[in-house]
């Protein structure tokens, strides 16, 4: 058999076009301000990321769960992923034994909770099945699970980062009736069978076969005994774990239409297209500080009204005092706005905020000055701005996975003359915050 572009990524009107995850979490776990009604789950759920992967298919020297974008490696979004979800009690993420080190230097690093590392095996099955067996904190040679393990274990591919809540809810609660459960997608191409000479022998009708995807959802029970009756034969060569649930225990699984955010990273294609996936959900809205400045309130006004031609929404505050101290966890992108003042004394204030907050530690958050000089305003300490003070405040910003920029705007009488600064600000703005390209830290942009 041979199955033509079957990852499914993206509609399958548009089988090389990721699809964009309709809610991805953009926050720290257990924090994520956009996220569906929660679900109600009373039983325990949790989770084995096969990680084991060479990654040959990318044409890298580093496996693609290995592989960094903003700062991270791809095994921490998806891990990120299923930390959000509040029922979901611990994630075993199997790692090829060389790979063990890196993988809790990882988990250190960024913090991840609930995580357990786990040394896999020499194929997928084996991988995934020592993830089972350290759920249940058995050994291979016991008879029964241990008592106090999860009701259900979802199986997941560590290379497929935009799983979404709704969706693990519904393999969690069909896994728990059914005994298994799986995410399929329709096929995007038809699926021939070749002659020995490569030659066409038959092919099948589409609408009849479904691609298998994962999240895929067991009770602990059924997926636990097919790994202690599968064959060596299974262990080698298999790579469904619904086959064996259905030949060793007699489980028919329900098959659950899965979104097509389900795609799975399999080409250095991909990685891109992930990254540009992140970067658009990051980069949906930004925080304007004005300092209580009427000035900086006028732009920040005409900014607000520009970001909706540029699809970002803006929040304009004076400060972060009090209730404005939930921007800093909600955020990821600010404007702090600086009028007839080139001392950096107010960004230098906000990267400590950020700091606090530890909000750096997942995604870099975009820090943009508008330095506006105003001329009807007594100056403090002249009214051109010092490209080389940013520039070193960026570079200490970078260390502390912070990206911060800089934009000068002279604010004309001429009413046009203004309206076309403020719109330009917009757009330099837009486009660096949904850039976020390390290249122009610290840059001292004209407006």
């Amino acid at each position: 058999m041979e199955v033509n572009n079957t990852d499914m990524q993206g509609d399958p009107r548009e089988p090389d076009r990721p699809a964009h995850p309709g809610i991805f979490p953009t926050c720290e776990a257990g924090k994520s301000e956009r996220k569906p009604a929660v679900r109600s789950v009373d039983f325990p759920v949790s989770v084995v990321l096969p990680a084991g992967g060479t990654g040959e298919r990318t044409g890298l020297q580093t496996p693609k769960q290995f592989c960094s974008f903003l700062g991270r490696p791809l095994i921490s979004y998806t891990i990120q992923a299923f930390e959000r979800v509040s029922w979901i009690q611990c994630i075993v993420v199997v790692v090829a034994r060389e790979n063990v080190d890196l993988m809790t230097d990882i988990v250190q690093r960024f913090q991840h909770r609930k995580v357990r590392v786990v040394p896999g095996g020499s194929t997928r099955h084996r991988s995934i099945c020592n993830g089972v067996l350290a759920l249940g904190e058995g050994e291979a040679e016991e008879e029964s699970p241990a008592a106090d393990g999860p009701k259900v274990v979802i199986i997941h591919d560590a290379v497929r980062p935009f799983v979404e809540e709704e969706f693990l809810y519904k393999i969690a609660a069909a896994a728990k009736e059914h005994g298994a459960a799986g995410a399929i997608r329709p096929l995007v191409s038809t699926v021939i069978a070749t002659t020995s000479e490569g030659y066409l022998d038959h092919s099948l009708e589409r609408a009849k076969y479904r691609a298998s995807e994962m999240p895929q959802g067991f009770t602990y029970d059924v997926i636990y005994q097919a790994y202690q009756r599968c064959t060596e034969s299974d262990f080698e060569f298999g790579t469904e774990c619904l086959h064996l649930a259905l030949q060793y225990c007699g489980t028919n699984a329900k098959l659950i239409q899965g979104p097509p955010t389900l795609w799975k990273v399999t080409y250095k294609r991909d990685l891109a297209a992930a990254e540009s996936i992140i970067k658009e959900t990051l980069s949906q809205s930004a925080c304007i500080i004005t300092g209580g400045s009427a000035h900086a309130a006028t732009l920040a006004d005409g900014l607000q009204k520009a970001a909706g031609a540029l699809h970002m929404e803006l929040d304009v505050i004076p400060d972060l005092m009090g209730e404005n101290t939930g921007y800093l966890l909600k955020e990821w992108n600010f404007i702090q706005i600086s009028v007839n003042r080139c001392s950096l004394s107010e960004v230098e204030d906000l990267l400590k905020d950020l700091e606090a907050a530890n909000r750096a530690l997942l995604h870099p958050p975009v820090i943009i000055w508008v330095h506006l000089s105003a001329s009807d305003e007594p100056s403090i300490s002249g009214t051109v701005a010092e490209p080389a003070a940013i520039m070193d405040l960026a570079s200490a910003a970078k260390l502390r996975n912070v990206l911060l920029y800089g934009i000068q705007v002279h604010q004309s009488k001429d009413t046009e003359r203004w309206e076309r600064s403020v719109l330009k600000v917009a757009e330099i703005t837009s486009a660096l915050i949904r850039e976020r390209s390390p290249a122009l830290v610290g840059q001292l942009l004209q407006a």
